[in-house]
């Protein structure tokens, strides 16, 4: 029986539905509109038939779609019934997909219609799985998500919950197989801020459950923000989930891949207040729309454009600012294993330049023994946080002792982003340590090139990786994609690099391609660039 509310998103969700009017949106796509009411009813019903279908707490619930109005609803469901829920890339081939749900210990999977062929491909080597489809004609080795969704009552499940209940993100990095980063929700909810992001909180941390969702009630439904990234990634769907649990709207595109003029279409007509990006691969997109069509859409309800994930150069962010000059432009820095490390923010008032951040509280700097950098000093080091953290990974206890080290009797979180900081506590990103490049002793970064490259009028989007070279150890390599209307010339953008940088950054090779290699987040696939490098 329930005994009071807890810092966990089920009880969080119920509690936004018990105090804001019933018709108030919690998730937008296109035409269609999920009132709260609604989505409250639905999440409901879906947890309670997946306790019938003998869902116990603590079952893993892996989710494959792509982004839509059932993806919240599966995880809002999975919090009501104490499932974890987990993500899955859409993009995963068979032995992937396999890797995944066998990882996971998945005792269910929601799959999208469109993924009947591949899910056929693996459902036999995995006999303890049972599959829900949404869309399109049901399986017949499937269960009908719309079926559970409008069978029942829609009350609430009248169970106790747990701060302890978790969520698993699966990330790759750039090396090994994709990880499971094992969160409790209570921890999620105050790496998110605890509910200080929340207008209703007006900054000032709630002390308990119950008095944070009474700010809610008083203050209405929160904000409408569009998730432009997907759910399936960590970026999309922390922020999807915070919004929610403090009242707010999940707005969602609705073509399979980032659209400029769908973004700002949906920004003009549901009145968009926020938004969520992945970096330049989405930014650049956006910009291009406005300079295509200036002036076309009424832009004054966004306040605030989000990014996480990957840089996001300071070229595009005044751009875009001129079209805009009223919202701010907040660059996040954080990875699926902890969050806030830092966060730089650009507004009409003044600029912040790439790769500087503003240090996040119960963060340090540590070389590679654990030493604490002396900020001003000059030396590198990875970025660490203490404080709410996850668990460490799933069935992996090696990597979780190398990530989530305890440092003169602290536990931090360490997923190894090079940096250095500032006397002022400003940090300067350097970039991930497993894409550091060893090129005859002198390492490079790669995102501090990428940037340098883009700064070339001639160039939409850059990746630098490192090529094994028998001379060099490692050749640093780029593939660049052209704005539109550029020709190539790879003499030029060396001699650009060159011009900016120190001569052992500059790339050996530039390759020219006509699509970057990059995920549907906006993240790069270092491996594949580095796999078509090669094979030229």
């Amino acid at each position: 029986m329930r005994e009071g509310l807890h810092w966990n998103f089920g009880d969080l969700l119920d509690g936004c539905a018990s105090r804001l009017p019933g018709d108030a949106p919690a998730v937008i796509q296109g035409s269609c509109t999920l009132s709260w009411a609604d989505f409250t009813r639905r999440t409901n019903n879906v947890a309670a038939r997946l306790d019938a279908l003998g869902a116990r707490p603590g079952d893993k619930v892996a989710i494959y779609l792509r982004n839509c109005a059932e993806y919240v609803e599966a995880v809002g469901a999975c919090f009501k019934a104490r499932l974890v829920p987990l993500n899955v890339n859409f993009r995963y081939l068979d032995e992937e997909l396999y890797y995944i749900f066998d990882n996971s210990d998945a005792n269910f999977v929601v799959f999208g219609n469109e993924f009947v062929e591949r899910v056929d491909h693996v459902r036999d080597r995995l006999p303890g799985v049972r599959w829900i489809q949404v869309g399109g004609e049901t399986a017949d080795f499937a269960v009908d998500f719309e079926q559970l969704a409008e069978t029942g009552d829609g009350a609430p499940l009248d169970i106790e919950r747990s701060e302890e209940d978790l969520l698993f993100v699966y990330t790759g990095g750039t090396t090994g197989m994709p990880k499971a980063v094992m969160w409790r929700q209570g921890d999620l909810w105050m790496a998110l801020g605890g509910g200080t992001n929340v207008p209703a909180n007006r900054r000032v941390r709630p002390a308990t459950p119950e008095e944070h969702l009474e700010n809610v009630q008083r203050h209405g439904p929160g904000p409408r923000q569009i998730t432009a990234c997907p759910l399936m990634h960590g970026t999309g769907l922390f922020t999807t989930i915070g919004n929610l649990a403090g009242g707010g709207c999940a707005i969602l595109l609705e073509k399979p891949n980032f659209d400029g003029v769908e973004f700002w279409e949906t920004v003009e007509r549901t009145r968009a207040n926020s938004a969520i990006i992945v970096g330049d691969a989405f930014a650049k997109p956006m910009l291009n729309a406005l300079d295509e069509n200036p002036g076309r859409w009424d832009l004054s309800s966004l306040k605030i454009l989000i990014s996480s994930g990957v840089m996001w150069s300071s070229d595009v962010k005044r751009r875009l600012l001129e079209h805009h000059s009223s919202m701010s432009l907040a660059d996040m820095f954080g990875s699926s294993e902890a969050i806030g490390f830092g966060i730089s923010v650009t507004s009409g008032k003044g600029e912040s330049q790439t790769a500087r951040f503003k240090i996040g509280d119960r963060c340090k700097v540590f070389t590679e023994d654990h030493r604490e950098v002396e900020p001003g000093s000059g030396e590198r080091g990875f970025i660490a946080r203490s404080g709410p953290i996850p668990l460490g990974y799933y069935k992996d206890e090696e990597k979780t002792a190398r990530t989530f080290p305890t440092i003169n009797g602290v536990r931090y979180s360490i997923p190894g982003d090079w940096c250095t900081v500032d006397a002022d506590g400003t940090l300067n990103l350097l970039g991930r340590g497993s894409a550091c490049i060893n090129t005859a002793g002198e390492k490079v970064y790669p995102e501090e090139v990428e940037e340098v490259l883009k700064t070339h009028p001639g160039v939409e989007d850059a990746l630098v990786f490192g090529i094994d070279d028998d001379k060099w150890g490692q050749a640093v390599t780029a593939v660049v994609s052209l704005s539109p209307g550029e020709s190539f010339d790879e003499a030029v953008l060396r001699a650009h690099v060159r011009e900016a940088l120190a001569g052992y950054k500059t790339p050996k090779r530039i390759h020219a391609v006509e699509k970057m290699f990059r995920g549907a987040n906006g993240k790069a696939d270092y491996k594949q660039a580095a796999a078509y490098a090669m094979s030229r």
